[in-house]
Order: C-alpha cells, then sequence, then structure tokens
C-alpha cells in the first residue's frame, strides 16, 4: 500500500512539474514573447488613447468656459458689451 501511495504520489507531482515547465517554456518561446508584448502594447495604446479623449473632453470644456468668460459665445466679432446684464 505504501509503495502505490508514493507510486501515485511521485506521478501527480512529475505531471504537475510537467505542465508548469511546459507553460514556462511557451511563454519564453518568441511567439510566447511576442504575444506578451503585443498585448502590453495593446493595453498601453488603450490606456493612452482615454487619456488623450479625457484631455481632448477637459481642453474643450475649459475653451467654452473661457469663451463664455470673455464674451465669446461662438459668434464671430461679439463684443463684450454684447453681454452686458441689463
Amino acid at each position: 500500500m505504501k509503495r502505490l501511495f508514493w507510486l501515485l504520489l511521485g506521478a501527480v507531482l512529475g505531471i504537475a512539474v510537467f505542465r508548469r515547465v511546459s507553460r514556462a517554456a511557451r511563454a519564453l518561446a518568441p511567439s510566447g514573447i511576442a504575444s506578451s508584448v503585443l498585448d502590453t502594447f495593446a493595453g498601453l495604446a488603450g490606456s493612452v488613447r482615454d487619456f488623450v479623449d479625457d484631455a481632448r473632453d477637459a481642453m474643450n470644456e475649459r475653451e467654452r468656459e473661457l469663451r463664455a468668460g470673455i464674451g465669446l459665445g461662438g459668434t464671430q466679432g461679439a463684443q463684450p458689451e454684447d453681454n452686458e446684464q441689463p
């Protein structure tokens, strides 16, 4: 019974080690490294795209605030006195 236990334990450990080594070998192969690099750059590109969109939205909002503050409502040739409150 003891021998069967140790035989099964050795087989299970051998399979587990083999699977981990195979997974590591695939990750370190050129195709695995390329895939990892592509995933990293795809994530980076998405982050940069989100940042640019947020910056563009903030820029447009600030420009609207500045235009409203100096009396330029988007009409060409507007004068500050055009927006005076009675």
